[in-house]
């Protein structure tokens, strides 16, 4: 009896969690196909009464405000993300290397200093990179966006592939030693092409992550040449006026990248979470 009551509970926490979620999506998906009028009416429309795609015309037509910078934005947020992502799995993975399979002074050390990195608030490093950036002359740059972006999630892909080449069998490398591998081949030639389901997680993961940052871009970022796409979004705002429809279909568009590869790739985001919780 105590099973099955805990069953039962167990899908109402399910339910509950699937509601919290499904909901505000379906809302945003809802306001998006109706018109300002429509929005602000009372009682709220469940169902929108006329569906339209005006707002997402209106997205892409290139006229008017913010609304002109967003295929501008797109296309850096492309740039941004694709371009931190391959240059933090580059980098993970040549770390996760030497800490999973080479012995040197201080290397305990040096991962458990990286992995405490991932303990800190995030944006409490916000004003120092910022100042490190000016200095540097990288604001408003896609340079600047990318190295904040490969700081911050450096630690966790370094770990994820940490955890994933120290499960593999020490034997193939000790084989390719045998063979007169170097340590750069070896890990070329066999790490790499065994890890590379944890690679491609790692990546994924990446990605997701950074398409979902806000406050770098926007502080790192006041110019539309290099603002992605979740910055512009937050601009489509007025002073006085509120687009809600606009707004919604914008969100709604900005989805539509990171819930393709969730939906499609969900098993291996899945898999590397599962893979970097355990040594």
């Amino acid at each position: 009896m105590k099973r099955r009551a805990w069953f039962r509970l167990r899908w109402v926490g399910v339910a509950f969690i699937l509601l919290w979620t499904v909901i505000p999506l379906y809302w945003a998906i809802n306001t998006s196909l109706q018109t300002d009028a429509q929005v602000s009416s009372k009682p709220s429309h469940y169902l929108p009464p006329t569906p339209t795609l005006r707002n997402f015309r209106l997205l892409f037509s290139g006229s008017g405000g913010s609304v002109s910078g967003i295929p501008r934005a797109t296309l850096n947020i492309f740039i941004e993300c694709g371009a931190a992502t391959i240059i933090t799995v580059v980098l993970a993975s040549m770390a996760a290397f030497a800490f999973s399979r080479m012995t040197f002074r201080g290397s305990k050390v040096f991962f458990y200093a990286v992995l405490a990195t991932m303990a800190f608030p995030t944006y409490t490093t916000l004003i120092p990179l910022y100042k490190i950036m000016t200095w540097l002359q990288l604001v408003n740059t896609y340079t600047g966006i990318v190295l904040v972006y490969v700081s911050g999630f450096l630690p966790l892909a370094t770990w994820i592939l940490y955890s994933y080449m120290s499960s593999l069998p020490l034997a193939l490398e000790e084989a390719g030693a045998v063979d007169g591998a170097g340590r750069m081949r070896v890990f070329w030639h066999i790490m790499l092409p065994l890890a590379r389901p944890g690679i491609l997680s790692t990546g994924i993961i990446t990605f997701l992550f950074a398409w979902a940052q806000f406050l770098f871009p926007l502080v790192l970022s006041n110019d539309l040449a290099t603002q992605p796409l979740t910055v512009t979004i937050a601009a489509l705002q007025g002073r006085h006026v509120v687009p809600y429809s606009l707004m919604s279909a914008a969100g709604v568009y900005a989805l539509i990248v990171p819930a393709i590869i969730a939906l499609i790739l969900n098993r291996y985001i899945v898999s590397g979470l599962l893979s970097g919780s355990v040594k």
